[in-house]
């Protein structure tokens, strides 16, 4: 209701406004902050205001009456409150503040209809953060989401993120092209992703959570050594859940049927619920999902259909208390599986056998995938804003792939190829944050890690594979960082910041290390700064520019050749950016952000395959990488809706590695030099009160690379995919048609499948074909 609409809402009964109350909120957005501010004074509180539920709010503990509260709530925020008779309040936007040097005046930052974002760790509003950002919501149970969505998903929609095809689940994430290689393996990951104050894992694939009552995803570009320490060198993915709500229980459910073109149905199903335990003081919020992706490839050798089923379950648990005195506790939990039936790709024998969705192997090539972590986060907030959040986590990751050798062997029966990881990982830090205003803000923090990844291998026929060479790597970091925000001007702001690390990887060549036997790697001490800066230029329009740089720790990993194990080393980037960001005001106008970087990726750490189908990890050489991107979103009028999204990569990879490739092949994985998407939707309100919803969207993928070196430089991309949409909400029930591929394209997405036939240079892991989803939900 807050899009674009001018709306009056009513936030409470009738009371008297200047009794004291006891009076416990949490730090919610705006709007809900004074709802649950209006229910615990039983004051009336009006506003016409669309921007309040963008405004992140305070937490505000204590006996006071309605009107301080109110005064600390909207301090800062752009609002104030008209007294309305003698026991209400009007909230309304404030004068606006200026500096007004001749000739010409400058607004001030923070506008109340910022969106701020959380994972800066300073709660910067959007507008003025110094950096490329990408803000994604919609996953609430109430929203428009037309499928079940997890970060495969969003990924494919937006340009600035690449990812693999192995499979969800499998699959690696890359942010802006900072790429290392195709395969999963021993190296960390170049993009963290966060759930709330939680890493997910430290090395491997990323999970691919479904999203489902998630609050909004937020993807900070370039490394963010400073605030995130080692691994966020292509930057860093943020979820963040929905807060447990003290004041009311709700609910919601979603469910729907997918059809496939040449495939097998799915369907999904999501649950969410929201239980005050003690009112104003302790509540709960439970989510559950399942999910079965049908599938689309055939084996005539073995007369099966659609062998790639994927089977998806978990669930989300919150628990939050609020003793008073500004402190704040959630405990959390989630777990997730994943598991398909088979691998899903294809093997097309010529370029006209190349729209084929069909396969011949042996044996099965499941795939199984898990997740588990548990959270604790600690917060006490004071009047003055200083604000103190103490986050412990433990997450355990376990992936299993298993592929089919028989034919990369030469072996009459079958004999099956496994490849084990374990990933546990245990992570604290501790950090006081007093957001920038008109004054210098600043954060300090401690963090410290300790990460467990064990590679295992095991080869041989069905049900009696021997075990061969794995590894161990044992990850730990002790580090304190800091960054400040100084307000030069009310229009310009610097910020700087640093984090010192000590880290060390340990490594033993065995699942099973004994009596603490790991063999000594390399210690890494390092300091990682941090240089930007934010101008308004104009009242919605700011100029940033940033320098930034980052780390992975290196490790042991399995090497080229059969049976050996060597060390990798430590890799380093450094990144410099400057953009635009441009927020319209009001129900219609032009949203623009764009932004231009450059960066040095140097030794680039990479899990690779060699001829004989063995995984090793390498430092391949050093990578140049520009790239230039923009997105935007254009309101001529209110409900109408255009989009889009581009991102322009030129990089070079020189090392010995790629030297072998041609010179046009010399490129990073999985980044094509364009891609880019564009949509157009059109949302209106019928006088009955229903709402309806029709959008089109259409995304390019341009070509890009399996990998570095001649042995992987297998050509794959250049596609195009059409998808529409079309919604009704009545009252609190949605029903939503969504289909996707329309135009039934074919092509290879991503050029592998099983990695041991390699040398054929002839896998495909083809776009799902044609589907329609037909969904309906409903939240009270």
């Amino acid at each position: 209701m807050f899009r674009g609409l001018a709306t009056l809402w009513l936030l409470s009964a009738t009371a008297v406004a200047a009794a004291p109350n006891t009076i416990s909120i949490r730090a919610v957005p705006l709007d809900r902050a004074l709802t649950s501010l209006a229910e615990q004074t039983g004051t009336d509180i009006v506003s016409t205001e669309p921007g309040l539920p963008a405004v992140a709010g305070r937490p505000l503990r204590g006996r006071m009456t309605a009107e301080t509260a109110l005064r600390r709530l909207l301090k800062d925020t752009g609002y104030r409150a008209v007294p309305i008779g003698s026991h209400g309040f009007r909230i309304v936007r404030a004068p606006r503040r200026v500096v007004a040097p001749p000739p010409k005046a400058v607004a001030i930052p923070g506008d109340g209809a910022d969106i701020v974002v959380t994972a800066s760790k300073q709660r910067s509003s959007l507008l003025r953060f110094p950096g490329s950002a990408i803000m994604l919501s919609g996953f609430a149970p109430a929203s428009r989401a037309t499928r079940p969505i997890d970060m495969d998903t969003l990924a494919r929609a937006t340009p600035v993120l690449q990812n693999t095809e192995l499979g969800v689940g499998r699959n690696k994430i890359f942010i802006r092209g900072i790429a290392d290689s195709s395969f999963n393996g021993a190296t960390q990951s170049t993009a963290s992703q966060y759930f709330d104050e939680v890493p997910l894992g430290f090395a491997g694939p990323e999970p691919s959570l479904n999203l489902y009552d998630m609050h909004s995803v937020e993807v900070l570009e370039g490394p963010q050594g400073t605030l995130y320490g080692a691994g966020a060198i292509g930057g860093i993915i943020r979820l963040t859940p929905n807060p447990v709500s003290f004041q009311r229980s709700s609910a919601a459910m979603t469910g729907g049927v997918t059809l496939t073109q040449d495939g097998a149905p799915g369907f999904d199903i999501a649950g969410m619920a929201n239980l005050p335990l003690v009112r104003d003081q302790a509540g709960a919020r439970i989510v559950a999902y399942r999910q079965q992706a049908g599938g689309y490839i055939d084996d005539p050798a073995r007369k099966l259909t659609a062998i790639n089923r994927t089977d998806t379950v978990g669930g989300r648990v919150a628990v939050a208390f609020d003793p008073g005195d500004g402190w704040s506790v959630e405990l959390g939990a989630l777990g997730q599986r994943i598991d398909s039936a088979d691998a899903q790709y294809t093997e097309p024998r010529s370029p006209a056998d190349a729209r084929s969705l069909q396969r011949q192997s042996l044996y099965a090539q499941p795939y199984h995938s898990t997740i588990k972590l548990v959270r604790s986060v600690v917060r006490k907030s004071w009047d003055s804003g200083l604000d103190l959040v103490s986050a412990t986590g433990f997450v355990d990751r376990q992936t299993d792939d298993t592929f089919d050798a028989s034919r990369a062997l030469g072996s009459v029966g079958a004999v099956l190829y496994r490849n084990a990881q374990i990933d546990r990982l245990f992570v604290q830090e501790t950090r006081l944050v007093r957001p920038a205003t008109t004054r210098v803000g600043w954060l300090l923090g401690v963090a410290y890690l300790n990460d467990n990844d064990v590679q295992s291998r095991a080869l041989g026929p069905p049900g009696q594979t021997a075990t061969i060479i794995g590894v161990t790597n044992r990850t730990e970091s002790v580090s304190a960082f800091g960054e400040a925000t100084w307000p030069v001007t009310p229009a310009f702001s610097l910020t700087a910041g640093a984090r010192l690390t000590a880290a060390r990887t340990d490594g033993e060549p065995s699942v099973r290390p004994r009596n603490n036997s790991f063999i000594k790697g390399r210690a890494t001490r390092r300091i990682d700064p941090t240089l930007a800066a934010s101008w308004l230029v104009a009242p919605r329009t700011a100029l940033f520019a940033k320098v930034q740089s980052g780390y992975r720790t290196g490790g042991l990993a399995v090497a080229s050749g059969i049976g050996r194990v060597a060390d990798y080393r430590s890799d380093s980037i450094i990144v410099g950016e400057a953009g635009v960001r441009r927020q319209h005001q009001g129900e219609i106008g032009l949203e623009l952000s764009g932004a231009v970087s450059y960066a040095r990726w140097r030794d680039i750490q990479a899990d690779l395959y060699n001829r004989r189908g063995q995984p090793y990890t390498a430092n391949i050489g050093n990578a140049d990488i520009t790239a230039l991107e923009a997105l935007g979103d254009w309101v001529p009028v209110r409900g109408l809706h255009a989009t889009f999204a581009f991102l322009y990569t030129y990089n070079l990879v020189d090392g010995a590695l790629a030297q072998l490739a041609k010179s046009s092949n010399r490129r990073l994985p999985e980044t094509p030099p364009f891609a880019g998407n564009a949509g157009l939707s059109y949302q209106w309100l019928h006088r009955a009160g229903s709402l309806f919803d029709v959008g089109i969207q259409a995304r390019y993928v341009g070509r890009s690379v399996l990998g570095t070196g001649d042995y992987l430089e297998i050509s794959q991309g250049q596609y195009a995919v059409l998808a529409a949409h079309a919604g009704w909400r009545w009252r609190n029930v949605d029903f939503v048609a969504s289909g996707d591929n329309l135009l039934n394209a074919r092509a290879n997405q991503f050029a592998l499948g099983n990695p041991l036939m390699l040398s054929t240079k002839a896998q495909a892991t083809p776009l799902r074909p044609r589907s329609l989803r037909i969904g309906a939900s409903i939240a009270w």
